[in-house]
């Protein structure tokens, strides 16, 4: 399914396409930065480095930890073996999703780096062809009936697959530069089977994330009426 292999410290997992040409630099954006590869970042909760190399373009984050403890542990967490860490588990589950053919980005290549019983953690996936956040395009205009519908096809599908998302807002959800609707960042998801009480909680979650960001932004082209066309539409496909 993928390629494993060990340097040292480091465990590095690879799409076979990519294999042969994974280095330890990689994980490294300093190493991007003297090549003058790179090529964007993108501020959230950490930053994300896009950098290009040969007809690559891709995107290096590495794993940090939020809330209260990540104010104290930052980036370090409790190794208990490889297939347990959120790296691996993230990783695989990006590689199965691709199998079944769903909107996500293709995933390169991760590093899990083990010293004693902590690991941290990186992860690099090929960046999506002129993304724009669900954010991005709702602080310029508002959705057409089409993205909407779009957007609900996407995500029903997933569910359909039994694909929950751990953090579903509307950051993680981007349209690319011929109007495809991917999702990414699958830290903390996974396969389940396909039950209306998870699925209605990941899709309650995702409101959230309109109602959020409608507080924090000034200007923001989203309103109820189009919150229940997108879930009348997600049921629609999610029954059929």
């Amino acid at each position: 399914m993928f390629n494993q292999q060990t340097i040292n410290e480091h465990i590095i997992l690879s799409h076979p396409e990519f294999s042969a040409q994974i280095s330890l630099n990689w994980f490294d954006n300093e190493y991007w930065q003297q090549q003058g590869k790179i090529v964007g970042t993108k501020k959230g909760r950490a930053t994300a480095w896009f950098f290009c190399h040969h007809d690559l373009t891709a995107v290096l984050r590495h794993y940090w930890r939020g809330g209260l403890v990540g104010k104290v542990l930052s980036d370090q967490y409790l190794y208990r073996g490889i297939e347990k860490t959120r790296v691996y588990k993230e990783f695989a589950l990006m590689m199965q999703l691709i199998k079944l053919g769903l909107n996500v980005p293709t995933p390169i290549a991760a590093k899990i780096c083990v010293s004693g019983l902590i690991y941290r953690g990186d992860i690099i996936t090929q960046a999506i062809t002129g993304a724009q956040s669900l954010l991005d395009v709702l602080k310029v205009r508002p959705l057409t009936e089409q993205e909407l519908l779009k957007i609900a096809e996407v995500i029903a599908k997933f569910h359909s697959h039994g694909v929950y998302h751990a953090d579903l807002n509307i950051n993680n959800v981007l349209f690319d530069d011929t109007g495809e609707v991917f999702i990414i960042d699958f830290d903390r998801g996974e396969l389940k089977t396909p039950h209306l009480s998870w699925q209605q909680a990941n899709m309650a979650r995702f409101a959230r994330s309109f109602n959020k960001e409608q507080g924090r932004n000034q200007v923001m082209h989203w309103q109820q009426s189009d919150w229940q066309q997108l879930y009348a539409a997600y049921q629609s496909v999610l029954k059929s």
